[in-house]
């Protein structure tokens, strides 16, 4: 038996018309200020093209969306979840930057100083705060910041092209603002550390992370065996996916993994980092994945919190770095879909934003808002297949988180 595209997720729009789901997106060029030079692979552009391509769909201005220019995030707001002594070095190198401080990650090649990198990095935080505030007050029920996602950046140091966690700070202001029960879904290519660590000892949080092993790939970590402090046994969840794990493993694994313990913890909003990084086309993961695949997720994580969560969501970008091609195709679906109207898959890339990137870029854009992928995944419930490599990652996250929550891994 096969399972293909979820059908409640493909019905969930249909049934939410745009203008009953009150909408946040972050977005503004001063966003583009998060630039770490040139030749590093985190290129503001990726920001840029989302949003041209957004706006060509009419995404931006939909009657039930509002798009909120990010404020700066105070040094008490960041504090929430880091270290001040580090928010100290970071504004210390922010105005230095010919003075790094290599032993908190500042001045690393992951993550090279430039003048004004407080700021930057803590408008980026301040815009996923400002969307906890709007789910806090009832202004909005999905949220998202496409220029957040920096789920590498710890209480004390940088890592991974992240400075400040702005996934982090909106979860702690959504649990002072009275929220018992946060879950967070990461699906970048890479291993969501920086979160986890940050609430590894707080059982109101459960990350979830599905990454390509730290076996080969950065950050080293993400193993089944991480489950969370003394405290919080089981609210860490790790599926470490083999290299060249394509749709079909992905989808099998986050459907055989997410939905149920999501159901067992019975979230009041979901928090989500959608690192578009595990495509095939990208230069910094193994992983095989497509747009379409990538996409199927959001709709995925779009009915979860609909079903759990009354429909709070608030949803982050991450990694991603085939900039041209794939980035702005998957959060343009992103924006779509957490504004209540999916772009859909066989729709044509609009020809002024292709002509605008082979103009202003030297590029040729895609012509098409899929990959012609066969999407399609074979549920758990087929069976366990002891010699199938992802099944045994799957497997090994079951056993070791499930029974925590009551949840039988060979059957749930």
């Amino acid at each position: 038996m096969h399972r293909g595209p979820d059908s409640r997720s493909l019905s969930l729009m249909s049934e939410n018309p745009a203008a009953a789901i009150p909408t946040e997106i972050v977005w503004s060029e001063s966003m583009l200020a998060y630039n770490f030079g040139p030749q590093h692979p985190m290129s503001p552009v990726r920001l840029e093209l989302t949003a041209r391509l957004a706006s060509e769909f009419g995404i931006l201005d939909r009657g039930n969306v509002t798009v909120l220019e990010p404020a700066v995030a105070t040094d008490a707001q960041l504090e929430s979840v880091h270290d001040a002594d580090y928010v100290q070095a970071v504004r210390k190198v922010s105005a230095n930057p010919d003075e790094p401080d290599e032993a908190r990650g500042l001045g690393t090649e992951d993550d090279p100083v430039f003048e004004g990198m407080h700021e930057a990095s803590a408008r980026l935080a301040g815009g996923t705060l400002q969307l906890a505030e709007s789910l806090l007050a009832g202004r909005a029920l999905h949220t998202v910041n496409f220029g957040g996602g920096l789920h590498h950046a710890a209480r004390g140091n940088a890592s991974g092209f992240c400075i400040y966690n702005d996934c982090a700070v909106g979860i702690q202001r959504l649990l002072d603002g009275g929220v018992q029960r946060v879950l967070y879904v990461d699906v970048d290519a890479h291993h969501g550390d920086g979160t986890q660590s940050i609430f590894w000892n707080d059982p109101r949080v459960m990350t979830i992370s599905l990454h390509e092993t730290g076996r080969t790939l950065f950050p080293g970590t993400g193993f089944a065996s991480e489950a969370g402090g003394p405290e919080a046994l089981g609210s860490a969840v790790n599926v470490a996916l083999p290299p060249r794990t394509g749709d079909a493993a992905w989808m099998r694994a986050f459907h055989a993994v997410v939905p149920q313990l999501a159901g067992a913890f019975q979230p009041e909003v979901i928090v989500s980092q959608h690192g578009c990084d595990g495509h095939a086309r990208d230069m910094l993961s193994s992983l095989r994945l497509s747009v379409d695949a990538q996409r199927q997720m959001m709709l995925d994580v779009a009915d979860l919190a609909n079903q759990l969560c009354g429909g709070r969501w608030l949803a982050t970008g991450g990694g991603g770095y085939d900039i041209f091609d794939v980035v702005p195709r998957a959060w343009t679906h992103l924006l779509a879909i957490v504004s209540g109207q999916p772009v859909p898959l066989q729709t044509e890339v609009p020809k002024p934003w292709r002509d605008y990137v082979r103009d202003r870029y030297g590029v040729d854009g895609p012509l098409a808002m899929h990959d012609d992928a066969r999407l399609w995944w074979r549920s758990w419930e087929v069976g366990y297949d002891p010699n199938d490599e992802v099944d045994r990652t799957v497997m090994a996250t079951r056993k070791e988180i499930f029974p925590l929550h009551g949840l039988d891994p060979w059957f749930d």
